[in-house]
């Protein structure tokens, strides 16, 4: 017994969880938390750092944070900065599971340089984070997540695949789905004017151009020379589409709007879910919702 038990402190002896033990998996951010949902399935207790309607680039982790990562078996994050406080948490927890990066191996965009550039300006800016707004790319997401789910229990492994796959070909779909939707639009009308700069890969893949009086980040602030810009841009291009995300200040859009003739169409989500009830509590509905709005604004134009 007491070999035994030197052996197990050594680690010489694998410690099988038995295959019905639930694993614990912790996503940093609410639309993150429904991927890896979709992919664990029944095999993984699931919970998301940041919830739906929260702001992860300006959240501050609390002590109950630490302690679900010191419990978890898998922690899947965004990368490319989008959560600027993971590492610090991860570390303090301690987190000693498997990371996954979901942005792994995804192309990426430049932030702040035009839309559409694509890795020629990467030395300039740092890359965009918001990849999952182009959804091939959160096919790459989802293919990490399942390689991390198996990695980190493999008597599932088989399971995670399938479930994968299953979602893989969902977003297929999806994808397909977005591009006919957008070509509803006449080429000249696929414009439209946001309140939090996160399009730029949507941009990029499926030919919409956006304007925001904001970086990429909602704590920036516009300045009243950008507002008066936008303003002009909106009257000058005829732009009628106009969205507030669900974070940004309403009030700036409002005056956007009052002073340019366009139209506030229904609130885009864009770096996190809805609640339960709301119009994107998954990652897909999400997507169907932005979508299904800014056709309805853009044919406006």
């Amino acid at each position: 017994m007491l070999f035994r038990a030197l052996l197990l402190a050594l680690g010489l002896i694998a410690v099988s969880l038995p295959a019905s033990a639930e694993i614990k998996a912790v996503a940093t951010f609410s639309i993150l938390g429904n991927l890896l949902a979709e992919v664990a399935g029944d095999k993984a207790a699931v919970s998301a750092v940041v919830g739906p309607d929260m702001d992860a680039h300006a959240y501050q982790p609390r002590p109950g944070d630490a302690r679900a990562l010191a419990e978890a078996q898998v922690l899947v994050s965004n990368g490319l900065g989008f959560e600027g406080w993971i590492e610090r948490l991860a570390k303090a927890a301690p987190f000693k599971g498997k990371a996954v990066v979901a942005t792994t191996g995804v192309a990426t965009l430049a932030a702040g340089s035009d839309q559409g550039h694509s890795h020629g300006h990467a030395h300039d800016h740092a890359a965009d984070p918001h990849c999952w707004q182009d959804v091939q790319r959160v096919r790459t997401y989802v293919a990490n997540i399942a390689r991390g789910l198996a990695e980190a229990d493999p008597p599932n492994a088989a399971y995670y695949r399938e479930r994968a796959e299953a979602f893989d070909r969902r977003l297929a779909e999806l994808d397909a789905w977005v591009k006919e939707e957008i070509a509803k639009v006449p080429a000249d009308k696929r414009r439209a004017i946001t309140g939090h700069d996160s399009f730029r890969y949507f941009s990029s893949a499926y030919g919409v151009k956006f304007q925001s009086p904001r970086g990429y980040n909602t704590s920036s602030e516009p300045s009243a020379r950008d507002v008066a810009a936008l303003i002009r841009a909106a009257r000058e291009q005829r732009i009628k589409a106009l969205f507030v995300e669900n974070m940004t200040n309403p009030g700036l859009i409002d005056q956007i709007a009052r002073e340019s003739g366009a139209v506030v169409g229904p609130r885009l989500y864009t770096d996190a879910l809805s609640g339960p009830d709301g119009p994107a509590p998954t990652y897909e509905k999400m997507m169907r919702h932005n979508v299904s709005a800014l056709v309805a604004g853009m044919l406006k134009n």
